[in-house]
């Protein structure tokens, strides 16, 4: 079987290449109308790596979308955020509603020694998969849309010492506004939630019955999010927005219950206990244990004598 070619776009200008655009008027960021985009090749579906961050807004996307091993039909507004490093694949047959929405570029370069190069790697939304993109409403696409047009149209005016500062400023806003999209939608989107976290609680409770601890011992939240087919990270909002806790702590709060449960209900030994639950060493499993309790395992059974 032929392996696929995989494109690499290390400049904005490669990828305006690739889309049929003019060059970008900026060499570091640019906002692209994703209704011109053209892409030349003949190839049906296309792989790319890029050196840059992509912020999309998309709309009537009929061709399937690609990020990572996840596919995703977009078929209303939604926004995707991409990485620099991070793999792409794109369906290019071309559909039969033509689609619309923007596509903010920004080479690291353009942040480089800015408040936002190091705050970027806070959002962690650009490392989630496409599936976990972000929906918006009608009021919430106008404010993106308004501060897309704000950073096209500083880059248009005539550069001075104060235009990367202006444009960085408004990318901040646009990110912060994005973050807190976002938690709105771990709310609002009750039922897919839901879905997810009753799974979890299944594979949890398979995990500590089957014999999975002692064999594996304690599962990684890489590993869970893995058969939640979700992203780590956004396991990780969606779980710190619902129970205050990101995926380590609720998996330890379900070890804990099991503990309590071993300790007040059968007369197994602390390190017998510490063994069942996946723990080498059963200082390590005490140590856990009094943290999160406050009262070490045998203080935590003498309360029930």
């Amino acid at each position: 079987m032929q392996q696929k070619h995989v494109y690499t776009f290390n400049t904005l200008s490669e990828f305006h290449k690739m889309s049929g655009l003019p060059r970008p008027e900026h060499p570091l960021v640019s906002l692209v109308d994703y209704s011109l985009v053209e892409y030349q090749t003949d190839e049906k579906e296309i792989s790319w790596l890029q050196n840059f961050y992509t912020i999309g807004l998309k709309r009537n996307i009929q061709g399937k979308f690609r990020y990572g091993q996840q596919q995703y039909d977009f078929d209303e507004g939604l926004m995707a955020f991409v990485s620099p490093g991070q793999l792409v694949h794109l369906s290019t047959e071309k559909p039969e509603v033509k689609p619309s929405g923007f596509l903010l570029l920004i080479h690291p370069d353009f942040i480089w020694n800015t408040t936002l190069a190091k705050s970027v790697k806070q959002y962690e939304f650009f490392g989630y998969a496409v599936n976990e993109a972000l929906f918006l409403s009608e009021k919430e696409e106008s404010t993106v849309t308004a501060i897309f047009e704000n950073i096209q149209k500083e880059y248009h005016s005539n550069i001075d010492k104060f235009s990367q500062n202006i444009i960085i400023a408004q990318i901040e806003l646009l990110l912060n506004y994005c973050e807190r999209f976002y938690q709105r939608q771990f709310i609002t989107r009750k039922k897919g939630n839901h879905q997810i976290l009753e799974r979890l609680e299944q594979i949890l409770d398979g995990y500590f019955s089957d014999g999975s601890l002692i064999n594996k011992g304690l599962p990684t939240a890489q590993y869970i999010s893995g058969l939640l087919h979700v992203s780590p990270n956004y396991l990780g909002s969606l779980l710190k927005a619902l129970t205050g806790h990101t995926t380590q702590q609720h998996i330890h709060n379900k070890l804990i219950e099991e503990a309590k449960e071993k300790l007040s209900t059968t007369s197994l030994s602390v390190s017998e206990i510490a063994y069942d639950l996946g723990f080498e060493h059963p200082q390590s499993f005490s140590k856990l244990f009094k943290t999160k309790t406050k009262v070490s395992p045998l203080e935590f059974r003498a309360s029930f004598n």
